[in-house]
């Protein structure tokens, strides 16, 4: 495969990261659209696309796409590591003032960046949110599994999460830079961010068909996100077993007190089924909570092993250079 040959790169403006994972039929249209918005704002970019292990055609259409647009910028990862560690490395290698990021699949569209941009600058603004205000392009079961996430987290990290903020968001160099300094191995953006505090702004609109392809985030995706925003930013679950836990000494108690009225009274006869949906009940509810407890003791065993979430294999920035 031939050099790609770039000119010189001054100081940039706005990076815009993109996470990619087997988007080989998306990634053209999205070029197709998102080249035209930067290439209108008249002022220096990057475009990273974080490849996360793709596994088909998505590496050659990439080093394609670069060959006639020299702003774009691959990053590729040795192996899949997850949307939110492809998120993280573009963000660390950006070089932006201002950071968007956004899918490849262009159901947030680009041509809202501007639009960020313009709010930033004359607000003062440090985090630009997209507020998904309509998504009727989505599946109904989507559509109710992510209502239902949001209102969970909002309940749980605090009301000021924003509802319905993916990761389709701007953030200025000293968010970036913040967000550097965190240890944290497992982030989700759309809790870390809003708890960091800096200001910030929202603009609406409407979430689009995807572009191509199938979705990347499946149902059992889905369940994990929220178990790792749960565990990450909460310790409700762990409260939550203490109650159960104490509920259940009080249900215990009072078998014990019919227990011995029943004897006092001369009516204890074998019950296989009390004793049965005793034994069930309190096995269950223990169970739960040994759960629970493994969960984060899990976290803090990755905390301690202070594993890095992804490896870099190739930067075409470093190349340039």
């Amino acid at each position: 495969m031939s050099a790609v040959h770039e000119p010189p790169r001054g100081p940039v403006s706005v990076s815009v990261v993109v996470p990619v994972f087997n988007e080989e039929e998306a990634l053209p249209v999205l070029a197709g659209r998102l080249r035209p918005v930067l290439d209108r704002g008249g002022e220096p970019y990057e475009v990273l696309a974080v490849d996360d292990g793709s596994t088909d055609r998505t590496p050659r259409v990439l080093e394609e796409l670069r060959r006639a647009w020299p702003q774009l910028r691959v990053v590729t990862l040795r192996r899949n590591s997850g949307h939110q560690a492809a998120l993280t490395a573009g963000l660390h290698r950006s070089l932006g003032s201002y950071v968007i990021s956004m899918d490849a699949d262009l159901q947030d569209p680009p041509e809202l960046v501007p639009q960020m941009l313009a709010l930033a600058r004359a607000d003062g603004l440090d985090v630009v949110y997209g507020i998904r205000k309509d998504r009727s392009a989505d599946t109904g079961f989507k559509r109710r599994t992510a209502a239902a996430y949001y209102w969970l987290m909002r309940r749980l990290a605090g009301s000021h999460v924003p509802a319905q903020a993916g990761d389709f968001r701007l953030l200025s160099r000293p968010v970036v830079e913040t967000l550097k300094t965190l240890p944290e191995q497992q982030r989700i953006y759309r809790l870390l961010i809003p708890w960091l505090g800096f200001p910030e702004g929202r603009i609406t609109y409407q979430r689009g068909e995807r572009a191509a392809g199938a979705t990347k985030y499946p149902l059992h995706k889905m369940v994990l996100l929220a178990l790792d925003s749960i565990t990450s930013f909460s310790a409700v679950p762990l409260r939550l077993a203490t109650a159960i836990g104490a509920s259940s000494l009080v249900v215990c108690l009072a078998f014990l007190v019919w227990a011995l009225v029943a004897h006092a009274r001369g009516s204890t006869l074998p019950g296989w089924t009390s004793l049965i949906i005793t034994v069930l009940f309190f096995g269950a509810v223990q169970l739960f909570c040994v759960g629970m407890l493994g969960e984060y003791v899990a976290r803090i065993y990755t905390a301690v092993q202070g594993r890095p979430t992804y490896h870099v294999a190739r930067d075409t920035e470093d190349e340039r250079r």
